[in-house]
């Protein structure tokens, strides 16, 4: 498998998680981190994107790599440790008007 740089790809998933981030000004604290991997992983075509988040951790990760999943058609699957992270994780998701797969369970055991 030959991996192609697609920097249009790339520039529409950071310009789209900008808007994205910069309209939920309490989730976004002037990083530049969440555009980065957005970026990066639309640019590289990436059709799975696998994260892992707990309780009380940030989303802006989170909503830029859902944004660069839409950019590729690919799938964006969280893996969270209990009910009360997937609840948290997907109310604030879905605040930001995205809708990505969380799973409950261990990263290792939950890829596999």
């Amino acid at each position: 498998m030959k991996l192609v740089w697609s920097p249009e790809i790339a520039a529409k998933a950071f310009m789209d998680t900008v808007k994205s981030v910069s309209t939920e000004c309490e989730l976004f604290e002037g990083s530049s981190v969440a555009e980065l991997i957005s970026a990066m992983a639309a640019g590289w075509n990436a059709k799975l994107i696998v994260e892992t988040w707990s309780r009380g951790g940030v989303t802006t990760t989170s909503i830029g790599l859902s944004v660069a999943s839409t950019h590729t058609c690919g799938r964006h699957v969280c893996i969270v440790p209990d009910q009360d992270s997937k609840t948290e994780y997907t109310a604030a998701m879905q605040k930001a008007g995205m809708k990505p797969e969380v799973i409950i369970g261990e990263p290792e055991e939950s890829v596999k």
